[in-house]
């Protein structure tokens, strides 16, 4: 029996990072950072951002999306420091990377839940 390896979920986690942040990261900063600021679009008030915060879907959707980016710039950063900077501390730098993933997900998490 083949040992089965984590590698091909953190890769599909990886991609799925890097098309969230391609996608929604340039309109959210595009919105927060000139749109509303300038006054070209009118901004929500801040009692309909606490409703739409307050649906268990925008939760999950929120969380999932800001844990795959984080894993996804956790991965980028491990492999830049493997093979940008060719440093062979292999397992201390995924401990230090995932771990900071882990950690900014967890916060997510607490922060988003402390909405509800």
């Amino acid at each position: 029996m083949t040992r089965r390896r984590i590698e091909p979920l953190v890769w599909l986690t990886f991609s799925g990072g890097g098309v969230t942040a391609a996608m929604f990261l340039p309109v959210l900063a595009f919105l927060f950072a000139l749109a509303f600021p300038l006054g070209l679009i009118t901004p929500p008030s801040r009692a309909h951002l606490f409703d739409i915060l307050h649906n268990p879907l925008t939760f999950l959707v929120l969380l999932g999306m800001f844990t795959v980016m984080l894993v996804h710039a956790a991965h980028r950063f491990r492999y830049t420091l493997y093979d940008g900077l060719q440093l062979k501390w292999t397992w201390q730098i995924a401990v230090i990377c995932y771990g900071g993933a882990l950690f900014g997900a967890a916060s997510a998490f607490v922060i988003l839940g402390g909405v509800f």
